[in-house]
């Protein structure tokens, strides 16, 4: 998108009028900011809902962040040591055919060479970068192989429990916490979250119900989104679900764009102290590629949903409508009026890493970066727009494992993410590269290596400080 004159040409005399305009609200300064808080989405998408007003930030960092992210497009540092692998530059042994998102963005790279060719490739890549997932069920994206001996014993092991007359649940989740098995994921995901019960003989009768419970509201409540006072949470749905991996085949073809806007319609519906705020969204994606690979031997990226029955794909949209909504009953603060469930994780995470590295909270300070300015989203989508598919959909076995995973077990999870790039950020000395650096962290190649390092560091720091008296204050 060309830049504006004024925005290319301005002094730092002219920076000064933008830094004295003040922010009214957190909302107002998401829009005004929409690089910092979406990637791929329009500019003027609004982060948090419509119904929203957020309380009043710092103005100072409102103003900072306006006006920085407007420089970011036009003065981008180039840093060599920070440039993003290519598609080409991953190791033979992890290489797969290329997928319709992976040749979309090879081509975006491709035009942008041909646009500036004198000019080295700059430290950050063309937007989106997120969302491709490419390879869902590639998980061991570092090249293991796909099914040691040990994974064969684990397999075995999680077929026995899931056969026995009454499931032990905390086995299956001290099973879980290293990764589940893709083989026994769907089934093992309805139990953990607390959709089907233990008694394997009343599964089935389970499963029957409430799936049939979860089309009555359908016949119940669907048809009242065209009425006035449900069109506005009908229309931001219809709107950000094309925006929802917006690179993976799967989630633009009509027919999931139609249930994924039932399940949140009806969710919204059936929770009218938050309604439907935008990042929810996100929350089914993992859940429907779980349940469809049930049904799906091959990688599900590219799969054309049309040849599955009527029956599979309501029992698809049933189920990750309800594991949706337990995973959301226990995170719900995070989008009631004012988000004040976001806001105080993102407090917790900026005191817990002020004790666990210093250095990096006080080189924070040194340049004005806010927490709130990066891990918003982090909190809002469960990291879900800084890792691929895969990975979120690895880092959820255990989620579902951890007593509050999604909610208190994340807090450790983002601390570790956080830390894991010190090294970078600490290289980074002044607000627009550090903010650039933490909405374009390079994990489009992670496996589930990665996250098993991630989420052991996780439990390291729940171990250390979880425990504390003064945990969140020094």
């Amino acid at each position: 998108m060309p830049l504006p004159s004024f925005i290319k040409d301005r002094s730092k005399a002219n920076v000064l009028p933008m830094k004295s305009k003040k922010a009214s609200s957190f909302h107002e300064f998401a829009r005004n900011t929409s690089d910092a808080w979406d990637i791929g989405d329009d500019e003027d998408e609004d982060f948090t809902s419509s119904s929203s007003s957020l309380q009043t930030l710092n103005s100072k960092v409102a103003k900072a962040t306006a006006a920085q992210v407007l420089e970011n497009h036009s003065k981008l540092r180039v840093k060599p040591e920070r440039v993003q692998p290519t598609l080409s530059d991953m190791p033979t042994n992890c290489k797969v055919n290329k997928s319709s998102s992976e040749a979309q963005l090879s081509r975006m790279s491709e035009e942008a060479c041909m646009r500036t060719p004198l000019q080295k490739q700059q430290s950050l890549p063309l937007r989106p970068i997120i969302p491709l997932v490419a390879r869902i069920s590639d998980q061991n994206a570092s090249g293991a192989p796909p099914m040691t001996v040990r994974e064969k014993t684990r397999l075995e092991k999680f077929r026995q429990l899931l056969s026995s007359h009454n499931t032990d649940l905390d086995e299956l989740r001290k099973c879980s916490w290293p990764g589940v098995p893709r083989e026994v994921r769907p089934v093992t995901w309805r139990l953990l979250s607390g959709y089907l019960p233990a008694n394997m003989e009343r599964r089935k009768l389970t499963l029957q119900r409430k799936r049939e419970e979860y089309f009555g509201f359908i016949q119940q409540y669907y048809d009242s989104r065209n009425e006035e006072h449900h069109q506005d949470t009908y229309r931001q749905i219809h709107i950000d679900i094309p925006r929802t991996n917006p690179l993976i085949p799967l989630f633009q073809q009509p027919l999931v764009q139609e249930i994924f806007e039932r399940i949140l319609f009806i969710w919204a519906i059936r929770h009218p102290a938050s309604g439907y705020v935008q990042g929810i969204n996100d929350l089914v994606t993992p859940f429907f590629v779980v349940f469809l690979s049930e049904y799906v031997e091959e990688d599900v990226e590219n799969f054309d949903v049309t040849n599955l029955s009527q029956d599979v794909l309501r029992s698809i949209e049933a189920d990750s409508f309800w594991c949706m909504s337990k995973l959301l009953d226990g995170i719900q603060d995070n989008y009631t009026f004012a988000q004040p469930g976001i806001q105080k994780k993102v407090k917790a995470l900026e005191e817990l890493v002020s004790r666990i590295d210093e250095q990096v909270h006080n080189h924070f300070r040194k340049y004005e970066v806010e927490y709130l300015q990066f891990a918003f989203r982090w909190m809002n989508n469960l990291l879900m727009r800084e890792l691929p598919l895969r990975c979120t959909i690895r880092l959820w076995d255990t989620y579902q494992s951890e007593p509050e995973g999604f909610s208190h077990f994340h807090l450790y999870v983002c601390a570790a993410f956080l830390i894991k790039w010190r090294k970078e950020i600490l290289d980074e000395e002044d607000f627009q590269g550090l903010l650039m650096l933490l909405q374009n962290l390079p994990t489009i190649h992670w496996g589930n290596e990665e996250i098993g390092l991630l989420l052991a560091e996780a439990y390291r720091l729940k171990y250390m400080f979880a425990d504390a008296p003064n945990h969140y204050r020094r």
